[in-house]
């Protein structure tokens, strides 16, 4: 059986490069692509009504990152704005399979691949909670998240 594929919603973040965040050369640092795809991706799951914070105290459940891969392709400047697209490939069991563009004025300047797994605190692999699975195979974002877990009464 094959996972489930998205919908293909993509979420678009804004940032803007400040001196912190390039070298000496007025060029971004490699690494701090992956910060910038890290916020991408959090503020899609907040967008989705599934803060970090929320899955984390009502299902015990934490995101890491468990395979990446980066294609960087242009060098982003001191001062430039940027875009951070995150679109959802694939939900597995325990995974979810990213895509992801860091852009400047439309043009792909870093592309990612990201997959991310659901973990317990204990380190082992957690089933992706059914609400946020169905947040993210819906073709928008919400405005009103569901619980992510079922209260019984």
């Amino acid at each position: 059986m094959s996972a489930p594929s998205a919908s293909g919603m993509t979420h678009s973040m804004r940032l803007r490069v400040y001196y912190e965040d390039t070298d000496a050369a007025g060029i971004v640092y490699y690494a701090n692509y992956l910060k910038f795809a890290e916020r991408g991706r959090t503020e899609m799951m907040r967008a989705l009504g599934f803060a970090h914070t929320r899955v984390q105290r009502e299902t015990g459940i934490i995101f890491t990152v468990r395979r990446l891969s980066a294609d960087y392709r242009t060098p982003a400047r001191l001062d430039d704005a940027l875009t951070v697209d995150t679109r959802i490939v694939e939900i597995g069991a325990a995974t979810v399979l990213l895509n992801q563009a860091i852009r400047r004025d439309g043009a792909v300047l870093v592309g990612l691949e990201m997959l991310v797994a659901c973990v317990g605190k204990d380190g082992r692999p957690r089933r992706v909670p059914a609400a946020l699975r169905a947040a993210l195979l819906s073709p928008s974002l919400s405005s009103a998240p569901p619980p992510i877990v079922q209260k019984t009464p």
